[in-house]
Order: C-alpha cells, then sequence, then structure tokens
C-alpha cells in the first residue's frame, strides 16, 4: 500500500511537470505541435507513436517504467496527458485547475435536474471500464463534454486516479470520492438555485 501510494504521488507529480511545460509553450509553434501530436495519441497505446516518445517518456523516473509492456503508470501517465491534449484543443484558456477531480467536473455538467440521470450513467461507464484502454476510450467522451462546457480538470490528478484504479482496494476509494465530488457540486448548484430563488 505504502508503495502504491509513493507511486502515486510519483505519477502525480511527473504528470504536473509535464501539463507546466506544455502550459509554458502552448502558444509557440512547438508547443502546438506537441499538443497536436499528443491529441493524436489518443485512443492509442503507450509508446505505439514514436512521435510522442518524448513527451511521455523523457525525464521519467525509472521506477514508473514497466518491463516488457507498459506500466498502470506509464498508462496514468500517457492517458492524462494526451486527454490534456484533447481537452485544451481550441481553448484560449489553459483547461487545467488544481483539485478538480472527474466527479467535480461531470457534476458541472449538470444543468438541470434531466442531466443527472445522463452523467451518471456516463460516470457509472467509466468507473466499470475493465482495462485501461476502456477507460481511456470511455473518459474521451467525458473530456470532449466538459471541453464543450468550458469546465477545467486537475489532469495530473486524473493520472493518479487512473493509477490507483489498478489496485481493487484503492478503485474503491476513488470511485467513492468521484461519486461524493459529483454530489457535492450538485448539491452546492442546488443550494445557490434555492438561495437565488429565495433572495
Amino acid at each position: 500500500m505504502a508503495d502504491n501510494k509513493s507511486k502515486a504521488d510519483l505519477v502525480y507529480s511527473y504528470t504536473l511537470s509535464k501539463l507546466k511545460y506544455l502550459q509554458s509553450i502552448s502558444e509557440s509553434g512547438a508547443g502546438k505541435a506537441a499538443l497536436a501530436q499528443l491529441r493524436h495519441g489518443v485512443g492509442k497505446r503507450p509508446g505505439e507513436l514514436p512521435a510522442l516518445w518524448g513527451s511521455i517518456f523523457d525525464k521519467i523516473p525509472e521506477e514508473l517504467l514497466g518491463k516488457k509492456e507498459a506500466s498502470c503508470a506509464e498508462w496514468a501517465v500517457y492517458t492524462a496527458l494526451t486527454l490534456y491534449a484533447l481537452h485544451h484543443q481550441g481553448n484560449p484558456d489553459d483547461v487545467y485547475q488544481k483539485d478538480i477531480s472527474v466527479g467535480r467536473a461531470a457534476g458541472e455538467l449538470v444543468k438541470n435536474d434531466d442531466d443527472t440521470e445522463r452523467i451518471v450513467n456516463r460516470l457509472n461507464t467509466i468507473v466499470t471500464a475493465t482495462s485501461p484502454n476502456d477507460l481511456a476510450y470511455h473518459l474521451r467522451g467525458l473530456i470532449q463534454l466538459i471541453k464543450s462546457s468550458d469546465i477545467k480538470l486537475d489532469h495530473a490528478l486524473l493520472a493518479k486516479d487512473l493509477y490507483l484504479f489498478n489496485n481493487n482496494e484503492i478503485a474503491d476509494s476513488i470511485k467513492l470520492r468521484w461519486g461524493r465530488d459529483f454530489y457535492r457540486k450538485l448539491n452546492d448548484r442546488n443550494n445557490k438555485k434555492e438561495g437565488n430563488d429565495n433572495g
């Protein structure tokens, strides 16, 4: 458990360093090219596209590397960075915001009561995915929704959560946190609405 925790923190800090670098060069030609290449990686496997090797593996801590196949950590970093690039596409502002979990971002998508069931079903599809590839596929749909609604996300936290998803005991706590964050956001919206109605 302690090893999982320390590796998860390493996944978080490494992904955050990559995000900060991408943010710092996002307006340059090289930055736009790097983000475009990362977008091409959505739906692919880590290591499949040589153009992405530097973006994903340059300076990655040795303990996060797999042996013959991509490790859970490499999958997590790769998925978070490619989804960040997808999220960032066409957005003049940065889409990263600290502490915005998948659950909270999904909660921000709910504008009325009719949206709740639809978004809960989408979250259910994500948390019941059975492989890293399926998880990335279902997250892609959520990212496209939050992108179109100008909602931000903590992509480094996403990487950490994706890494922890590989441990069944810890995965349940991630799902629990996403559920709490989702309904906390809904309750905040409802309380504000009631306050405005009463005001």
